[in-house]
This record gives C-alpha cells, structure tokens and sequence, in this order.
C-alpha cells in the first residue's frame, strides 16, 4: 500500500507532528485520497500557542516599517511561486486553475495593504489641549490572536487575517480548513523566508479540538472566522464567553434583481459567473435572481439556458473546462439533495446537472450547472445556503417586492442589481438591508482598501474583515494625555473634575 505523504503544522519555524488523530485529504476531481493530515490535539495547538506568546514582546517592539517589509518581500514571493500556490488550490478545493490564481491575487491585494502599516498605525495628536498639557492616541498591538478559515478559499481568506495582524504587532496562530490545508501552509513558510520571525505566525492543522483550544485558551486575545452562520455564532459566543474580542463572518443567499429596463444578455452573462464560478462555492456567490416582471424572468431563464448548455464541466486542471468538482463527497451529496429537494417542492428545474458525466474523472465529485424556476419563499431552497452549483429564479411584480424579499431573509452578506435607470439603482443601494451593495455589478466584493462583511446573521461582531476595519479588530487604542509643568511652579489640588475652562 503506497504511504500518502503527510501535512503537518508550522510551529515556532518548524514542522512539528503533533496529534494521534489523521485523515486523508483527497483530490475532487478524482474521488482519491493524495495526503495524510495530522489532526491537532490540545497540547500541540498550545505549543502554537505558546510560540507565538513567546515571540509576541520582540515582534511587537519591532518599528511598523520592518514590519511592513516583510509583508513586501511576502508579496513578491507570492506573485514568484503563483504557480505552485495554486495547483495546490485546485488539487485539494478543486476549482479551476484561473479561478485559484484571482483568489490568489486578491490575497496578494491585502498583503499589499497590510505593507502600508507605517501610515496605517498613525496614531492622532492634539497640542495645547490644556495649559502646557498635550493628548494623543495610539494603536496598540493586542498580542496572540488566531484564525480559523474555510475550505472554498484557502489562500484568500487567511490572507485576509494573519498579514494585517502580524503587520499591527500582534502573532498569530492559524487553523486552516482540514479539506485543504497545503497553500496557505506552504504561504506561511514563504512567510518564514521573507524574514518573519519563528513563532510570528503558526499553522495548526485540525478540527473541533483545535478550534475550542484556541476559543479558550487565556492567551488567545482575538479570533477572525470565516464560515457557515451556525458555526460563526458558536465561534462568536463561545470567543466572546471566554473574554476575547471576536469576528465571525457567517452564511450568505445573496439576491440579484433584474429590473425590466436592464441589459439582460449582460446580466445573463455576469450572472453565470457568479453563480456557477467555483462551483458556488463562495459567500458572495448569486444562488437567487428576482426577476421584475414574467417578461424579464422569462428572458433570464432563456438566456441562462443558452449559456449552461455552452459550460465546460471537469478538472480544474484543464483550462478549457468552468467549473470543476465540488469538494468532497459528502458535500456533493447534500448539494444534490438540496436539488432533490427543490424538485419535491415543486420549482421547476429548468436544467438539471444531476447526471452529468466526466470522461476520465467518474471518481470525481462533480455536478454540472442546475437552474430552477419559480423559486418560491417558503422552499428550502430559498432559505437555506446551498454552496453549491445551483441558481434559482423567482419572480416579482415590483422592485420594492424584490427588496421586501431580501430584507426578510435572514442574511445579509451581498446583494446586486442589474437596471439602466440611475434612480432605482439609488434607491435600492440606499435602503436595502445588505452589507455589500453591487449596482450591475454581481460579485460587489470590496477591494483591500475597503473592508469585508455582511449584516444580519452574515457577521457577528462590530467589525469587518480585512481593510481599515482590520487595523481597528488587530489594535486596542490607547489615548494619553501629558504635562510638563514649568520649572519651580507648585500647584494646590483640584477637587474638581479637570476641565479645559
């Protein structure tokens, strides 16, 4: 029996083998196990711990600017090993190899921001607030914080966290998802060669174990989730009972509204890539159009089923093919049962991709595009979040019917709307209850400058990912107020509260 080579954690600069516990990591596009994952028990994930509370005082003392040139030395050493970071993507998540390089690149964007820390950390100073007596205010790094990311995109979303944590002063220990763990484990070394210290940043590799060590742990001071809403409000309350401040962003069932007026071949097209881009893999993916009006459903759905017909299914290695496998068996099970469902409901599956066939991968995890028509409110398929290959149409008489639709749902990750008509488009961008507004734009995923996150039970916790609001989640603001009374003067106390009059 051939030995499958074995994934181990990053801790303090070195790979360590901890934990009894394994399990094998596959490859999608096939149904075959490639590696072995070691499964972190509690005392290896407080040896991470304990690193990067060892390493936290000097990396903390270190000038932002230093800091800040490791993350562009990370940056060109990312855009030099783009190739092998992303055949690891598509081996272990299974997406397309085009797919895996944008995921990469908007990683590379916030690296590229956190290397602005110098002007990020700029702290706020007033002169002459009081009589010889100045104020400012600083951020301050909080000390060992950790993050726990999903399996649908691997090297994006811990480059969301860990760059602009480390770059603010903090370490950082990172649990990647068990489904596919080697980027961001071979990203964290590339880390190491660009001149982090051993023990800045740690990899524990794990599941249930290793997550509740980190939420509990006394010296953990912050945690960043990213992943379905019940686990991100168990992160978030169990984080938060145990004292430390906590993001968790949560599920998503993003709408796109079509409006009568809109482009509707151009809509078709950004739609199809949204939906079925990553095989629906993402939280910002469109699951749901609301269509305005029969005539515009009825173009929508035409049009849709012109281009699934056109779509290339099968692995991601191939560049000709869209869309490959979903990433593992037993989540290809429930996306198909979630089709299945749909069915008995009574939506009309207009193009079912159940059945489809890849020469050469019939191991292989993968279900071809599928679109539903009169999706309705009650269905479990306008509910619940499918993560998977599947758009649903539904079909209004208004736009505020439409918007009445999404502010009833129970998340509020992102929405978009595809019209001409300048006014509609105002109105809908200002009133609708969603964290992330695209107008005829379908993916309204902010750049590294702005920040990242939903409303509802799409985020729990006050701040945003990455962006300006990961400079406020990393640091704690100190504010100080100074005197420097002239020489030889003597006061009398004060009693009463100080004042500027």
């Amino acid at each position: 029996m051939q030995t499958l080579p074995l994934i181990q954690h990053l801790i303090d600069g070195q790979l360590v083998a901890g934990g009894s516990r394994s399990q094998e990591v596959f490859n999608p596009a096939t149904g075959k196990a490639e590696k072995r994952l070691l499964l972190a028990d509690k005392t290896t994930v407080e040896q991470a711990i304990a690193s990067a509370h060892a390493a936290y005082p000097a990396w903390r003392a270190t000038p932002p600017l230093k800091r800040a040139r490791v993350m562009s030395k990370l940056k060109n050493l990312l855009e030099e090993n783009a190739e092998a970071i992303c055949a690891l993507v598509t081996a272990e998540h299974g997406k397309v190899l085009s797919d895996s390089m944008g995921e990469l690149q908007r990683g590379i964007e916030n690296v590229e921001y956190a290397s602005y820390a110098p002007e990020l950390l700029k702290g706020e100073h007033s002169k002459n607030v009081g009589p010889a007596m100045d104020s400012w205010s600083e951020f301050q790094a909080l000390g060992v914080t950790a993050g726990i990311t999903p399996f649908n995109f691997p090297v994006m979303v811990p480059l969301w966290m860990w760059p602009m944590a480390i770059a603010c002063g903090n370490t950082f220990v990172l649990k990647p998802s068990e489904r596919d763990p080697s980027s961001a484990l071979l990203v964290a070394q590339l880390a190491l060669q660009a001149g982090l210290p051993p023990g800045v940043l740690n990899v524990v590799n794990g599941d249930k174990e290793a997550v509740d060590t980190l939420l509990t742990d006394k010296r953990v001071q912050a945690v960043s989730f990213v992943g379905s809403t019940p686990i991100a409000e168990y992160i978030y309350a169990t984080g938060c009972a145990n004292g430390k401040r906590v993001q968790a962003l949560g599920g998503a069932k993003n709408h796109a509204v079509v409006m009568p007026d809109a482009d509707v071949p151009n809509a078709v097209s950004a739609l199809m890539g949204a939906a079925y881009g990553s095989c629906g893999e993402r939280c910002m993916a469109i699951p749901l159009v609301v269509a305005v009006g029969d005539a515009t459903a009825d173009a929508v759905v035409a049009g849709l089923k012109v281009e699934i017909a056109k779509m290339k299914v099968g692995p991601g290695t191939d560049a000709a093919n869209d869309m490959g496998p979903l990433v593992t068996q037993q989540h290809f099970n429930k996306v198909k049962g979630f089709v299945d469902q749909g069915v008995a409901e009574g939506a009309t599956l207009v193009v079912d991709g159940r059945g489809v066939k890849v020469n050469g991968a019939e191991g292989g995890y993968f279900l071809g595009a599928c679109l539903f028509d009169h999706v309705k409110p009650g269905m479990k398929i306008y509910q619940e979040e499918i993560f998977g290959p599947v758009l649903g149409v539904m079909r209004v008489k208004t736009l505020q019917e439409a918007m009445d639709l999404i502010d009833a749902h129970e998340y509020g990750n992102g929405t978009c709307i595809f019209t001409r008509d300048g006014e509609a488009a105002r109105y809908f961008s200002d009133n609708i209850l969603v964290g992330m507004v695209g107008v005829n734009v379908p993916l309204p995923v902010p750049v590294a400058y702005h920040s990242f996150g939903g409303w509802k039970r799409s985020l729990f916790g006050d701040l945003h990912a990455y962006g300006p609001d990961a400079v406020r989640f990393y640091t704690k603001r100190k504010t100080i107020t100074q005197r420097w009374p002239s020489a030889g003067v003597r006061e009398g106390a004060v009693f009463s509260f100080p004042t500027n009059r």
